[in-house]
C-alpha cells in the first residue's frame, strides 16, 4: 500500500512489471534532458559573459581615450592630472556603468559554474543511481520469475504417469503366469509397483499443492511488492523527489544571480541620478578659464585711389538714396515689431506650457513642446537681430540726415519685365527684357532699373504720366493681378510668413508667388533666362504669359526661369488673371464679419479640426460655443468643402481686416502702413492644444 493511502502499482497494475519499468525509462531519459538544457545553459551563460567583459574592456578603453575632453575639454588652460576626471559626476556614473558590465559578466561566469556544480553534476549522480537500483530490482524480478517456473516445472505429473504404465504393465505379467512358476515374482513385482505408483501420485499431488502455494505468493506478495516498494516507493518516488530538489536548488541559483544583477543596475541608477550637470559645468569652466577680450570695432578705412573721410554725403544725390533707405527702413521696422512682438508671446506662452508638461507628464510629451519653445525663441533671436540692423541703420541715416528726411511720398514700384525697350526715368537708358530687369510704380506708371529704384526721389505723384516711354500700356506685360499688386515686402500684402531675414535685407525685392502650375512636359533651357523643368513636377507661376508664349515659374528649390506658357497647366480654375479680384463686392462686404481668409498654412491635428489653406476661406459658425467663442485661441468654421471644425484663430485673418488695408494700400500709404497679416494672434500656439483650451 502507499504511505499517502493512494493507490498503488501492485494493487491496481498486477503483473504490469514490464510498463511500470518503460515509465521509470522515460524518467531517466528525463532527467537526461533536464541535465542537457542546464548544461546548454551553463554553456551559452559562458559565452555571453565572454562577450560582456569584451564590450566592457572596449567602453573602458573608449571612455580612457574620451574622458579628458568630456571632462576639462581638449585644450583645457589649467593642469590637471589623474584625479581631476574622478571629480566629474558623470565620469563616476560611467564608470559605475562599466564596473556594472563588467561584474555582471563575472556573475554569468559565477552562474555557469553554480549550474554545473549544483544541477548538472547532482542530475547526473542521480540519474546514474537511478539506473543500477534499476538493474538489481530487473535482476530480482528476473530470479523470481526463476525460481517460480521451477516450481512450476516440478508439478509436471510425467512422472506419475509412467508409473501408472509400469502398474498396468506388471499386472498383465501377473496374469499370464498364474500357473507358473514365476507366478509368485510376478505378485511380487507387481505389488511393489503399485506402491511406487502411489507414492508417484502423492508427490504429484505434493508438487501441485505447493506450485498453487507459490504461485499465489508470486502474485499476490512477491509481484506486489516488487512493484510497489521495489519500483515506486524506493525508486521512483526517490528519484521524483531528488529531481525537483535538484531544479529548486537551480531556481534559487538563478534568483541570487538576478538579485546580483538587481544590485548593479541599482548601484548604476543610483551613479546616473549623483550626475550633476551644473557640477560638471562648473569643473569643465575651472579649467578652461581664458581671458577675453571682445573683438574691436570696424572703422571706415578710406580708398587707396580716392582717399576721403568717415563721414556720410548728405550731397543732394547720395542723400536722395539715403531718404528711400531710410524710409524702406521706418516701414521694415513698423512691420517687424508686431512680428517680433507676436513671437515673443508665442515663446512666452511656450515657455509656461514646458514648465507645465514637465511637471505633469499626463498632458502630452514634454520633448514636442520644448522643440516647439527652441523654435520660436530661434525665431524671435532671429527677428531680434533683424531688428537691430533696421533700426542701427535707421538711427545712421537719421542722424546723417538731420532731419531732413526728404518726400514722403514713394514710389509703389514692382518687378516687371519688358518686351520692347523703356527708358528708365533715373538713368534714362533702356530696359528691356522678359526676365526682370526693372520695376514700375503702380501709382504713377514711371520705369526704372532694378539698381536705380532708391536712387529715384520719392514724388510719387499718384496719376500716370503721358508721353513716351513710361506708361504701363506699350511697354510693360501685365504679369499678374491675382493678389500680385504689391510686391516690394515695405509696401506689399503678400501672405507668406516673412522670415527674419528678409527685414534686414532692406534692397531685396521679394516675387509675388503666384499659382500652382503642372508641367506637362520636361523642359530644357536654351538660355540662362530659361528653367530646366520635368514633366509632372509643380512649379509656382511668378508672371503670366504676356503675349510672348513664356511664363515665369519657380520650382521647389526656389530656381525661378522662363519656360513654355504651353508646357503649363494651372492647378487651380479660379487662379485665372482677373484685375477684379482685388476688389470686394457688396456681397464679400455684408459677409466680411462671418468670413475669415487662411493667412498660413494649417494641417488639421485630429478629425475635429480643419486644414488651413493660404488664401482659402472659412466660413465662422453661430452659437455660443461656435466661431469665436469656440475656445481661446480656436475658432470654428465651415471650409469650401462643407466640413465643419476648428483652426487656430492666428493663422487666419478676418476678410474685413483684409479688404480694410487693401484700402490703405490703394490709398497711397505706402511704407507707413503695418501689413495686417503680420498680427498674429495672441492665442495658444496652434500646434499644440492644451485639454483645457477645448472642452
Amino acid at each position: 500500500m502507499s504511505a499517502n493511502g493512494g493507490q498503488t502499482y501492485g494493487q491496481h497494475l498486477p503483473d504490469q512489471v514490464e510498463r511500470i519499468s518503460a515509465l521509470s525509462d522515460s524518467q531517466l531519459e528525463l532527467l537526461a534532458d533536464v541535465r542537457e538544457l542546464h548544461k546548454e545553459r551553463a554553456a551559452l551563460e559562458r559565452e555571453y559573459a565572454a562577450k560582456l567583459q569584451l564590450l566592457a574592456k572596449k567602453a573602458a578603453d573608449r571612455k580612457a581615450k574620451k574622458i579628458i575632453a568630456l571632462v576639462v575639454g581638449g585644450e583645457p588652460t589649467k593642469a590637471w592630472d589623474e584625479s581631476t576626471p574622478t571629480k566629474s559626476t558623470l565620469d563616476k556614473a560611467y564608470t559605475q556603468l562599466i564596473a556594472s558590465l563588467t561584474a555582471s559578466s563575472q556573475d554569468h561566469v559565477n552562474l555557469a559554474d553554480a549550474l554545473t556544480s549544483q544541477v548538472i553534476e547532482p542530475l547526473k549522480v542521480t540519474e546514474r543511481k537511478y539506473e543500477d537500483s534499476k538493474k538489481r530490482e530487473t535482476q530480482h524480478y528476473q530470479k523470481l520469475l526463476a525460481e517460480r517456473d521451477r516450481v512450476y516445472a516440478d508439478r509436471i505429473r510425467v512422472r506419475y504417469d509412467e508409473e501408472c504404465a509400469e502398474v498396468e504393465t506388471y499386472r498383465q505379467k501377473q496374469e499370464r503366469s498364474a500357473d507358473d512358476r514365476h507366478a509368485e515374482r510376478a505378485a511380487r513385482q507387481y505389488e511393489q509397483q503399485q506402491a511406487d505408483m502411489l507414492n508417484s501420485k502423492n508427490a504429484y499431488l505434493i508438487s501441485v499443492t505447493v506450485a498453487n502455494k507459490v504461485k499465489d505468493r508470486f502474485y499476490a506478495e512477491d509481484l506486489p511488492s516488487l512493484e510497489d516498494v521495489s519500483q515506486t516507493e524506493d525508486l521512483q518516488s526517490r528519484l521524483l523527489t531528488r529531481f525537483v530538489d535538484i531544479l529548486k536548488g537551480a531556481q534559487d541559483i538563478q534568483i541570487k544571480h538576478l538579485d546580483a544583477l538587481r544590485t548593479h543596475l541599482t548601484d548604476t541608477e543610483a551613479a546616473l541620478n549623483a550626475v550633476s550637470p551644473q557640477a560638471d559645468q562648473d569643473l569643465f569652466i575651472d579649467y578652461n578659464i581664458a581671458p577675453f577680450t571682445p573683438p574691436p570695432d570696424w572703422s571706415f578705412e578710406p580708398s587707396p585711389i580716392h582717399y576721403d573721410h568717415g563721414d556720410m554725403s548728405v550731397e543732394p544725390t547720395p542723400k536722395v538714396y539715403l531718404q528711400n533707405r531710410l524710409s524702406r527702413c521706418k516701414a521694415k521696422l513698423m512691420e517687424l515689431d508686431p512680428v517680433l512682438a507676436s513671437k515673443r508671446r508665442e515663446a512666452e506662452q511656450l515657455e509656461k506650457l514646458v514648465a507645465a508638461y514637465t511637471s505633469d507628464e499626463t498632458l502630452g510629451n514634454p520633448g514636442e513642446v520644448l522643440d516647439n519653445y527652441l523654435d520660436a525663441r530661434h525665431e524671435v533671436t532671429f527677428y531680434g537681430i533683424s531688428r537691430l540692423v533696421l533700426s542701427t541703420e535707421s538711427e545712421t541715416i537719421s542722424s546723417a540726415l538731420n532731419g531732413d528726411e526728404g518726400a514722403q511720398s514713394p514710389h509703389s514700384f514692382k518687378s516687371s519685365s519688358f518686351s520692347i525697350p523703356t527708358t528708365c526715368a533715373y538713368c534714362k537708358s533702356s530696359i528691356w527684357g522678359l526676365s526682370k530687369q526693372g520695376k514700375t510704380c503702380k501709382a504713377c506708371g514711371i520705369s526704372v532699373h532694378s539698381k536705380c529704384e532708391l536712387k529715384l526721389p520719392a514724388d510719387c505723384t499718384g496719376t500716370r504720366q503721358g508721353g513716351r516711354g513710361h506708361g504701363l500700356s506699350d511697354s510693360v506685360s501685365s504679369i499678374s493681378s491675382i493678389s500680385r499688386s504689391s510686391s516690394v515686402i515695405s509696401h506689399g500684402d503678400t501672405t507668406a510668413t516673412p522670415t527674419p531675414s528678409s527685414f534686414a535685407r532692406t534692397s531685396h525685392v521679394v516675387e509675388d508667388k503666384g499659382p500652382s502650375a503642372r508641367v506637362l512636359f520636361d523642359f530644357s533651357p536654351t538660355s540662362p533666362f530659361e528653367l530646366a523643368a520635368s514633366a509632372e513636377s509643380i512649379v509656382h507661376v511668378l508672371e503670366e504669359d504676356d503675349g510672348s508664349g513664356w511664363v515665369k515659374v519657380a520650382d521647389d528649390s526656389g530656381a525661378k526661369g522662363l519656360v513654355p506658357a504651353s508646357y503649363l497647366e494651372f492647378q487651380d480654375a479660379a487662379s485665372a488673371p482677373d484685375s477684379r479680384a482685388s476688389t470686394p463686392g457688396p456681397r464679400a462686404a455684408q459677409s466680411a464679419d462671418d468670413c475669415v481668409r487662411g493667412i498660413y498654412p494649417y494641417k488639421a491635428q485630429g478629425p475635429d479640426e480643419l486644414d488651413v489653406e493660404e488664401g482659402a476661406m472659412i466660413r465662422l459658425t453661430g452659437g455660443p460655443t461656435g466661431g469665436r467663442n469656440y475656445a481661446d485661441g480656436w475658432w470654428e468654421g465651415v471650409d469650401a468643402s462643407g466640413k465643419r471644425g476648428i483652426f487656430p484663430s492666428n493663422y487666419v485673418k478676418q476678410l474685413s481686416i483684409l479688404s480694410r488695408d487693401a484700402r490703405t494700400h490703394s490709398s497711397g500709404a505706402g511704407g507707413g502702413r503695418i501689413d495686417s497679416h503680420f498680427g498674429f494672434g495672441v492665442g495658444q500656439l496652434p500646434a499644440v492644444k492644451e485639454s483645457t483650451s477645448r472642452h
